[in-house]
């Protein structure tokens, strides 16, 4: 699946020149804990959210930041002065968030997630906001995801199941051998550790037609 099949096109955004308090309220009011910020011209420049927000002066922000910044060079503590300080939500935002096309596949907006620690991601085309993919667009993806299409049969699951014990599962290089009789599936082996015994009987349940599995590990 791609981004563009599990975006929400329907974004609430706010302006640059919009106020703070603007901003916050219009989180609220949709239940979302940041938005992207557009210019007039519909082009993405920044996103705002709760962690922006979080040492604002309006909190005790001042007290709490001058605590932190003290060693900081002079220019940056300017700057975290107007971020915690200016009313307009164009000083207050993150520049340049980070984006991804709509044709991206999911696998690499969950990973953008993952490594930066974020919740959510515009989506781009051309420079121009169109969507937005969230934590929750994922989940969603999880249940309307295709059942695994292996063919029926005891071989054909017993095949299956063996390719999948040398795909990136851990498992490389052990000696687990595979029967399958009834759907029921066997696997045999000197596999050591409880972690990749739970490995084989994962990567076993994943494949359509498996009834139950059975282990014989050594």
């Amino acid at each position: 699946m791609r981004v563009k099949d599990v975006m929400t096109t329907r974004v609430v955004k706010v302006s640059p020149d919009n106020s703070v308090r603007q901003a916050a309220k219009v989180m609220l009011d949709n239940h979302v804990s940041g938005i992207p910020v557009v210019d007039d011209e519909g082009h993405l420049v920044g996103i705002i959210s709760e962690g922006d927000l979080i040492r604002r002066t309006e909190l005790g922000g001042r007290e709490i930041a001058s605590l932190a910044e003290m060693a900081r060079p002079a220019e940056q503590r300017a700057g975290a002065y107007v971020k915690r300080c200016s009313w307009r939500v164009g000083d207050a935002m993150t520049h340049d968030p980070v984006t991804i096309e709509e044709d991206a596949f999911l696998k690499r907006a969950a990973k953008l997630m993952q490594e930066r620690g974020i919740k959510r991601i515009p989506v781009t085309r051309a420079g121009e906001l169109i969507g937005i993919i969230s934590r929750a667009d994922l989940l969603q993806a999880i249940l309307t995801a295709k059942h695994d299409e292996t063919a029926s049969g005891d071989e054909a699951i017993q095949r299956s199941i063996a390719t999948r014990l040398g795909e990136n599962t851990g498992l490389e290089g052990l000696d687990v051998k595979v029967t399958v009789a009834e759907g029921i599936v066997h696997l045999w082996g000197n596999v050591e550790t409880a972690e990749f015994r739970r490995a084989a009987r994962v990567v076993a349940e994943g494949v359509r037609g498996v009834r139950g599995v059975v282990e014989h590990f050594s």
